[in-house]
């Protein structure tokens, strides 16, 4: 009798501390006061910084840009060097409030593969393409997105990511202001050469859901794996096919806890072809919170938490990052946020990774 009394207790006990346990580990998810700085913060643009991309010199990597999004009805596409000096030779000014910005690699115009940035033009209801590192428009003055919906919020484009198939085909992911709940929040173009060296776009399909708790802006694609995932702000991530044949069943849905306010900016850290980690802004915060890009072994699509990074980059809507050694500073990647002071922070992999996850 004693002894099942004592097997009583001690089991009270273990649960008692295992209880604690995940608490305490709650606790310390959400009270870590380390703040990351940044290596370097850009010069500011003219009115609203809000999203940035990075373009990767592939004949010298040390000469790799920052372009970064000016979300204003005058705005403009403003490209960096890696020290965050403003190349003003390059940049695009009278933008009408372009909101976010990717990079497309390899688009075959006239025969000639030409390296591209895709940026939404809300006011224009289009996109904007630019060839890089010139930036000259190849776009034919812009190319309209969600022609035809009910609802002006429907019309306007905010969202991107560029999805590049083992086909090599590249299409342009958009979200939009607002949408419908089920059927088709995002829309996905196939971009091609229109005959004359101008980029044309051909709607492939429709798909997303939506919680309706307030929009969904910020999209990323992880292209070795042929996954996009894009921020349902304010309830949660949702991961998708990013290829059009593979249908529109969403395959999982991650980060709907411990958010302070908006789930933003959506960046891949990639340590392979298949691991790595996926960066999620909590806008509200200052702060990001990481999962894994893997899957478990039970479920591929299981991301699981791993740690929050608090940063000095202020409620971060966009963010970008790269594994690819650039020089002797990003010696192990970059990690670009955009931050309210009209800026870009830039901040080293290893500084954001810690004592905690893996470097490349």
């Amino acid at each position: 009798m004693i002894k099942k009394i004592m097997l009583s207790i001690g089991l009270f006990v273990l649960a008692g501390l295992s209880a604690r346990c995940q608490t305490d580990k709650k606790r310390t998810r959400i009270a870590s006061k380390t703040v990351v700085k940044p290596v370097f913060i850009s010069e500011p643009v003219q009115f609203d910084s809000d999203d940035p991309s990075i373009w990767i010199n592939k004949a010298d990597v040390s000469k790799s840009l920052i372009i970064g999004t000016d979300k204003d009805i005058n705005g403009g596409l403003y490209v960096f060097d890696l020290q965050g000096k403003m190349l003003k030779d390059k940049t695009v000014k009278n933008l009408k409030r372009p909101n976010n910005v990717d990079i497309a690699y390899g688009l075959e115009l006239k025969g000639k593969p030409t390296d591209v940035a895709i940026t939404t033009e809300r006011l224009g209801q289009d996109l904007r393409i630019f060839s890089i590192p010139d930036m000259k428009p190849v776009d034919n003055g812009g190319i309209k997105v969600f022609e035809n919906e009910s609802e002006p919020d429907y019309n306007a484009p905010m969202g991107i990511a560029v999805y590049t198939a083992k086909d090599a085909k590249i299409y342009a992911i958009v979200g939009r202001k607002n949408g419908p709940k089920t059927g088709g929040y995002l829309f996905q173009y196939l971009l091609e050469d229109n005959g004359n060296g101008e980029v044309k776009a051909t709607l492939v399909r429709k798909f997303g859901e939506y919680s309706g708790k307030k929009e969904i802006e910020s999209i990323a694609v992880d292209n070795e794996l042929g996954y996009v995932y894009y921020s349902d702000e304010q309830f949660g991530v949702r991961q998708y096919y990013a290829d059009p044949a593979k249908g529109n069943e969403q395959l999982s849905l991650f980060g709907k806890t411990d958010f302070t306010e908006d789930h933003e900016g959506i960046s891949i850290y990639k340590l392979t072809d298949t691991t790595g980690y996926i960066l999620v802004s909590d806008q509200g915060a200052n702060r990001f919170q990481i999962f894994s890009r893997e899957g478990t072994k039970n479920n591929p699509f299981e991301h699981k938490y791993l740690k929050t990074v608090n940063v000095t980059a202020k409620e971060s809507d966009g963010s970008e990052i790269t594994s690819i050694p650039l020089n002797t500073t990003f010696k192990h990647g970059l990690f670009v946020a955009m931050s309210t002071d009209r800026t870009f922070h830039f901040y080293r992999w290893e500084d954001i990774a810690g004592k905690d996850l893996k470097t490349k």
